[in-house]
């Protein structure tokens, strides 16, 4: 079963498994502290609904991209991490919870 993100996330919703794998992929590319912005959603912990407030997605928005561009990140997983960034960025520029499901 897929995991649902709002504001235009991926189109085939990923399960937590392809979650909690990007997550190993942002692990090694941010750094500790910006890892632990994010670690509640990718880590592999995430078992209820989880309801983001607009500034925080923003942040989230901002690491993703940050992290798929890095040099480490397989580009598929890159691919994967700036459409949920794009999807957190959207909800941030609306001013509304980004929410997962």
């Amino acid at each position: 079963m897929g995991i649902s993100i709002s504001h235009g996330g991926p189109s085939n919703p990923p399960s937590a498994t392809a979650i909690s794998n990007l997550g190993q992929h942002l692990a090694h590319t941010l750094n500790s502290r910006e890892w632990r912005e994010i670690a509640d959603l990718f880590d592999g912990t995430l078992d209820d609904v989880a309801s983001i407030p607009p500034r925080q997605a923003g942040r989230i928005g901002d690491l993703l991209h940050k992290a798929a561009q890095h040099r480490l990140m397989p580009a598929d997983w890159g691919s994967l991490a700036t459409e949920i960034g794009d999807a957190a960025r959207r909800a941030a520029r609306s001013r509304q919870n980004w929410e997962w499901t």
